[in-house]
């Protein structure tokens, strides 16, 4: 993948400022990407775009091919439409939280695993699989799917799994279901329906409780990092004894979750690329 480096930007701002006029073209070229913004994954049509910004369609396409040249745009499939590029969404991360969600993560990690005094997961999606992205262990020896940081489970395995798959849009929920179902099989979890059902109770409550008996002797409990645009970026999980998870302690438990997933979810940069790219928040992690 190709970084535009900050200069590129700044050297597109400044030629410009050299036009004529001025102002008035520094100022339709980001408002271009303003209204660009607005569009679907399929983009905007060129006229609607010069609607939009009160201006010709030839005015709007000379912007617009400035905007492409320099990597902020780009034209979607038949070259119809406009939508930004990815370069763009790398340039914004960079203006952002620079240290990715695993970083800002790692304080309410250690909260919970304080308050609660059990092993907390951070798990993100990668695919159609529920990745490790932190823990930090609490003083009862416990075993999960997952494992340690860094390992992958498919999505719908595991309390965190579950909380993710459960809020997912549904046509990606659906190839989610259909992709891992047989997976889920082979590890001995439920058939499809039973994941449907669990999924339903999931995104009725907004939590998940797991005592399955896969892990003898071991229980979760899941809540879903929901950001700004109502999609679940990660899930926070607590593994514990199955004793240390019965009905007078869970209320409380899944409280406590849930306060610090809303805390996480307010100071995630939505364009954070550790959210789509795992790996990237992994391979800072020291060993």
């Amino acid at each position: 993948m190709k970084f535009l480096p900050f200069f590129s930007f700044a050297f597109f701002i400044m030629r410009m400022m050299e036009d004529a006029p001025t102002t008035s073209s520094l100022r339709r070229a980001l408002g271009l990407l303003r209204i660009v913004a607005t569009s679907d994954a399929d983009g905007m049509r060129l006229k609607d775009i010069a609607e939009a910004a009160r201006c010709s369609q030839p005015t709007a396409h000379r912007a617009l091919q400035d905007l492409m040249a320099e990597g902020f745009v780009e034209q979607a499939a038949g070259g119809k439409r406009y939508r930004l590029s990815l370069d763009f969404f790398v340039l914004a991360a960079k203006a952002g939280q620079g240290s990715g969600i695993r970083d800002l993560a790692r304080p309410v990690l250690l909260r919970l695993a304080a308050t609660l005094s059990d092993t907390i997961f951070l798990l993100v999606r990668h695919g159609y699989d529920a990745v490790c992205l932190d823990r930090v262990e609490g003083p009862f020896p416990i075993r999960s799917f997952t494992g340690d940081i860094g390992g992958r489970v498919p999505l719908g395995l595991g309390q965190g799994s579950l909380a993710i798959l459960a809020h997912l849009p549904e046509a990606e929920q659906e190839e989610v279901i259909r992709f891992n179902v047989p997976r889920l099989l082979d590890r001995g979890f439920l058939d499809e329906a039973g994941l449907r059902t669990a999924l339903a109770e999931a995104r009725r409550q907004g939590w998940v409780n797991l005592n399955t008996g896969l892990i003898p002797g071991m229980a979760g409990v899941g809540v879903p990092v929901i950001d700004a645009q109502g999609r679940p970026v990660a899930a926070l999980s607590v593994g514990t004894l199955a004793e240390r998870l019965g009905p007078q302690r869970l209320p409380s438990v899944v409280h406590i979750l849930q306060a610090e997933a809303a805390t996480l979810a307010a100071g995630l940069n939505p364009f954070d690329v550790s959210l789509r790219y795992p790996s990237r928040s992994l391979s800072n992690v020291e060993t």
